[in-house]
């Protein structure tokens, strides 16, 4: 999106600079450290009511971008949070691909362009994370979720995700088997209910429901499977026991998905573990559904079934564990109802 800002002397290139920003000069240091001005496209040299901002990139020299005084503090335009959710987007689909890309690089350029100082701009960029994961999506690693949102930037999401729907399904990956005990995480904690969400928060997850679309990509669900049969076999043949391993079972591919389990495993004792895989490129704490089957089984046999909540897939993949009773573990709320016109023998069912 962005060309690359320092050119092999350093300085900004002329084309960078858009009508917006070329009245401010670019400043580049000289060979003894003194500070010299190289003027955008002619301009008479005078600062106006601009900031220097410096910045170094590896081993080349600092360089300065100017931000907008007239800015700070001032909420961001619609073509200022469309620019940077762009951006964000760019970075995230080179991190995704596993190709080096310089954050610093992108956010000089994002500032020569839009005038924003750089604290700003790497404030946004978590914002965009949090966002992010809020939609049960990847984001970028380094640029932590801070939810002190402008709810602009929810509008700014919607109208790049509405353009460009393939983001919302990455391709699947089938990451290698790392060590289990780097895979396995706590399981998050339960949290209370009452949280205030803003509602155009809102709006923009039912629009791209998280929940929906891990549901419903069955390339993801298959790969997450997968991994967690290659992983258990593995697991038990480093832990001695190859001939447990022999026996694991992918039953959602054998048997179908059905059976309220995707891979039955073993403990070292040779105890079954039945093994419900919920896959996400989202955090930990992205909601899934859960299936009649699958609810059945966990009051069925509590001691031997388990989710495992398989996250973070699409750049490094982990693994927490949730046990029954699931009430304790998660909040459970109806998504869909069964209608009929002969009542139920069961009418629990329906709680």
């Amino acid at each position: 999106m962005f060309r690359q800002l320092l050119s092999a002397r350093g300085f900004v290139p002329r084309a960078l600079f858009s009508e917006g920003v070329r009245k401010f000069p670019f400043w580049n240091t000289g060979s003894n450290g003194s500070a010299r001005q190289r003027n955008a496209d002619g301009f008479s040299g005078k600062t106006g009511s601009t900031l220097l901002r410096s910045f170094t990139i590896g081993n080349a020299q600092t360089g300065y971008v100017m931000a907008d005084e007239n800015k700070i503090g001032r909420p961001w335009s619609d073509e200022e949070l469309d620019a940077i959710v762009a951006d964000y987007f760019s970075m995230l689909s080179e991190e995704l691909a596993g190709r080096p890309y310089v954050k610093s690089r992108h956010s000089a350029a994002l500032m020569a362009e839009i005038g924003r100082t750089h604290r700003s701009v790497e404030f946004k960029h978590q914002n965009i994370s949090a966002v992010m994961d809020d939609l049960g999506m990847p984001w970028i690693c380094g640029y932590i979720p801070k939810r002190n949102y402008q709810n602009a930037i929810f509008d700014a999401i919607d109208r790049y995700l509405s353009r460009h729907p393939d983001v919302l399904l990455p391709a699947a990956r089938h990451p290698s088997i790392q060590t289990p005990s780097d895979i396995f995480i706590s399981t998050p904690t339960l949290e209370p209910p009452g949280e205030r969400i803003p509602e155009r928060l809102r709006r923009l997850v039912r629009k791209f429901d998280p929940v929906e679309r891990d549901h419903h990509n069955r390339s993801l669900g298959k790969a997450g499977e997968e991994f967690v049969f290659d992983l258990e076999r593995r697991n038990l043949t480093e832990r001695s026991r190859p001939d447990l391993a022999r026996k694991v079972r992918w039953v959602a591919l054998q048997d179908g998905d059905r059976a309220g389990y995707d891979v039955l495993s073993f403990n070292l004792e040779g105890r079954e573990r039945l093994l419900e895989v919920k896959t996400t490129n989202g955090s930990a704490r992205t909601p899934f559904f859960l299936t009649r089957n699958e609810s059945a089984l966990a009051v069925e046999r509590p001691a031997d079934w388990r989710i495992y909540r398989v996250h973070l897939f699409a750049t490094q993949p982990r693994i927490s564990t949730i046990a029954p009773p699931l009430k304790d573990a998660v909040h459970l709320s109806p998504e869909i109802w069964r209608a009929s016109f002969r009542p139920r023998n069961n009418p629990e069912d329906l709680q």
